[in-house]
């Protein structure tokens, strides 16, 4: 039952790091796009004091699911379905959301939605944060994200690696201002924004 993501395995470590730094009070954290479940599991271990609440698309809840029963954590909480695209979240409130490698791989509609879903999630000084690839104006994309870029939009053309300015100007939008842009091994980024 449990899926396993090599990407998740080298990235965890890292994304850890940030999180300890930001997270450092106890919170309620949602978890957009949880995938196999590995960062949960992961994250709830070593944040004991947030409540982790994974989601994922609703045919997708499985693996997550095995990675809690295993754990036994009480902080790892039942995942949820959700879909960026429908109208309605299966949440009110949330003090921080964590969305990794979900951005690149979504239409822009469904960035769109997700910015908004979190502004309304979020009170004020509230963090989003997010973790992937994005182009930046100032500099060539990096050749392995190139390669990634063009594998994305054959696999599927809605999707692709995000031009960073545009995804802040719709954080700008909704009341998220940028906190902080930290590069990440393998070419990605930690970026995150507060509500204000």
């Amino acid at each position: 039952m449990k899926d396993f993501a090599p990407a998740c395995e080298r990235n965890k470590g890292p994304i850890l790091n940030i999180l300890r730094d930001i997270l450092d009070q106890e919170a309620l954290v949602l978890e957009i796009g949880s995938g196999t479940g590995q960062h949960a599991g992961h994250f709830a271990y070593h944040l004991p004091h947030i409540r982790w609440q994974p989601s994922e698309l609703p045919d997708r809840l499985d693996s997550i699911r095995a990675y809690r029963m295993d754990s036994g954590l009480v902080n790892l909480l039942e995942p949820f379905g959700l879909d960026l695209l429908q109208p309605l979240w299966p949440i009110e409130h949330a003090n921080a959301v964590v969305c990794i490698n979900t951005i690149h791989i979504v239409p822009w509609r469904g960035v769109e939605k997700l910015l908004s879903g979190v502004a309304g999630l979020l009170s004020t000084g509230g963090l989003f944060y997010v973790y992937g690839p994005y182009r930046y104006s100032d500099r060539p994309l990096e050749p392995s994200n190139e390669e990634f870029d063009r594998w994305l939009r054959a696999r599927d053309h809605q999707s692709g690696i995000r031009d960073f300015d545009a995804v802040n100007a719709l954080a700008r939008r909704h009341n998220l201002t940028l906190v902080d842009d930290r590069p990440m091994p393998a070419n990605n980024r930690s970026i995150w924004w507060a509500k204000h």
